[in-house]
């Protein structure tokens, strides 16, 4: 009898295994499917080596990570669900960036999902002196979502589509073309090196955490469930306040600090929101909506702030004369020891009322691109200046109204 219960047990545990195998075989399966890549892939020489040395990957590094973007991961992991694209790109974001909105490449890519300055500003992101929307946790993952939309319409193939956000469209269709083939394992080869190593490797690592983020036995072994299960709440919260405010009013309201809101504001280049726009949405904890919504009041707002950058022939004088505040403002405002003023510093002006701004025309200018530099309407300037026409002399001010 004992023998016959012997035997049963080890027919189950066998017969576990290989339900167990056959579940992650399963799971690998469909992330490839995800991401047009065919079964065969999983011969590649290079990624069974990746499989082999797991120790690699499967590391603290992995749900470090995980738990460093714990402010973001929810809301990308939601917005890619919704958009119907292939879960595993969560892992593209990661590849590029670790999910820390702050990273920066020696090539001056910027973000979540690292965009060059021409390709966020073609895509409608803006990077200027007040923001930089590459940073955005929201708007670059809507951006990035259409742009990997869009190289999947032109390549045809979710893999292609990666590969090419890593190397370039025109790269790609270079290679490609060059094959006459689009198949992987020809992209991939590592000895005619048609990609760089980085692209060739991109679309490994990315099925590899995705694969690991399905890995049962590492996630109970690290007890990392709450790591995996985060995408069925949002952790931020979109609400608008006027232009140029001070993060610390927006703070005060919910009880947070200013640097708490700056963390989930990464966009913002300083401690205020952009004094050009008339409303602005920044983030906050989710749950400190309900707070925001009964304490904050933009009425106790008024103060605007602005940056201005130190040029030859600047004094504080003149710089607290052309934004009407004392230059004993700007200058404890800005921590500063002395008068003394250093070409192309950058200082903050904190600034009230209205018709704030002076500025000197120039030689070439016209109303129109005056209005696109202060994001202030024509009509408004020329309504501020009592302009009964558009014609503009060189040298003489004029007044910016907000």
């Amino acid at each position: 009898m004992i023998r016959v219960l012997l035997g049963l047990l080890l027919i189950f545990q066998f017969s576990w295994g290989l339900l167990t195998i056959e579940d992650d075989y399963t799971k690998e399966i469909r992330v490839l499917k995800s991401l047009d890549i065919d079964v065969t892939f999983l011969k590649d020489p290079v990624f069974i080596s990746m499989k082999n040395n797991l120790g690699i990957y499967r590391t603290k590094h992995f749900l470090r990570v995980l738990e460093d973007g714990r402010t973001f991961i929810p809301v990308i992991r939601q917005m890619i669900t919704e958009a119907k694209i292939p879960k595993a790109f969560l892992y593209l974001a990661m590849a590029e960036s670790n999910f820390s909105a702050k990273a920066r490449s020696r090539s001056r890519a910027v973000g979540l999902w690292q965009f060059m300055p021409r390709t966020a500003k073609l895509l409608g992101l803006k990077v200027d002196r007040y923001v930089d929307e590459r940073r955005d946790p929201i708007k670059s993952t809507k951006v990035a979502i259409k742009y990997l939309k869009f190289l999947h319409k032109r390549f045809g193939k979710w893999y292609l589509a990666a590969i090419a956000y890593n190397c370039g469209e025109g790269k790609l269709s270079r290679v490609i073309k060059k094959l006459g083939s689009d198949d992987l394992s020809l992209l991939l080869d590592s000895r005619k090196k048609y990609l760089p190593k980085e692209s060739r490797m991109y679309i490994r690592k990315i099925v590899m955490m995705a694969n690991l983020s399905n890995d049962e036995d590492f996630i109970a072994e690290n007890r990392a469930d709450h790591l995996m299960n985060r995408g069925s709440t949002y952790t931020l919260a979109s609400v608008e306040v006027k232009g140029g405010v001070s993060l610390q009013s927006i703070a005060e309201s919910i009880h947070l600090s200013a640097k708490t809101i700056k963390e989930y504001n990464p966009q913002l280049r300083y401690f205020f929101t952009p004094p050009y726009s008339k409303k602005y949405t920044i983030y906050i904890p989710y749950n400190k909506y309900s707070l925001f919504q009964k304490n904050y009041k933009p009425s106790k707002s008024n103060k605007k702030f602005y940056v201005y950058i130190i040029k030859r022939g600047d004094s504080l004088y003149k710089i607290g004369k052309k934004f009407g505040i004392s230059y004993k403002i700007i200058k404890d405002f800005n921590h500063l020891k002395s008068n003394f003023l250093k070409l192309g510093r950058r200082l903050i002006i904190p600034s009230t009322g209205p018709g704030i701004i002076k500025y000197t025309i120039k030689k070439g200018d016209t109303l129109s691109l005056i209005s696109k530099k202060f994001k202030v309407r024509v009509k408004k300037i020329m309504k501020a200046n009592n302009m009964k026409n558009s014609f503009l002399k060189p040298g003489v001010k004029i007044v910016i109204p907000n």
